[in-house]
């Protein structure tokens, strides 16, 4: 009888673990890291960091998309094949900044949605 329980829960330990995972997770949420001002005309590194809980093939952020001044500079799409690398992860976009900027990013999970966009204002100087 022992054999059988071992076996019960050596068999559960993987299907545990994984949606034990699941039931911690959370939305999308975003943050940019970007210089307050910058030189007319001078390369902009722009940095997204996005945070989420519990990516797994069932559960993960599927997009990340940042946009300046309403258009938009850059996409990233995920599968359940193609996931995001960590659970905390950055991407980076580099702009030429020509006028002040309002960059906007969001992501978002396939589950739980958005905690919604993060924006940052850019000035730009002469």
């Amino acid at each position: 009888m022992t054999r059988r329980k071992l076996l019960f829960v050596l068999m559960m330990v993987p299907f545990y673990s994984l949606y034990a995972r699941s039931a911690f997770a959370n939305k999308s949420s975003t943050s940019i890291e970007a210089p307050q001002t910058a030189q007319k005309g001078s390369e902009v590194t722009i940095r997204v960091t996005v945070t989420h809980r519990g990516n797994n093939f069932i559960h993960y952020t599927n997009w990340l998309r940042v946009s300046a001044n309403q258009k938009e500079i850059a996409r990233w799409d995920f599968s359940s094949g193609q996931r995001p690398e960590a659970e905390v992860f950055t991407r980076e976009v580099k702009l030429n900044a020509f006028e002040d900027l309002e960059v906007i990013a969001q992501a978002n999970c396939n589950v739980h949605g958005s905690t919604g966009p993060a924006t940052v204002k850019i000035s730009v100087k002469e």
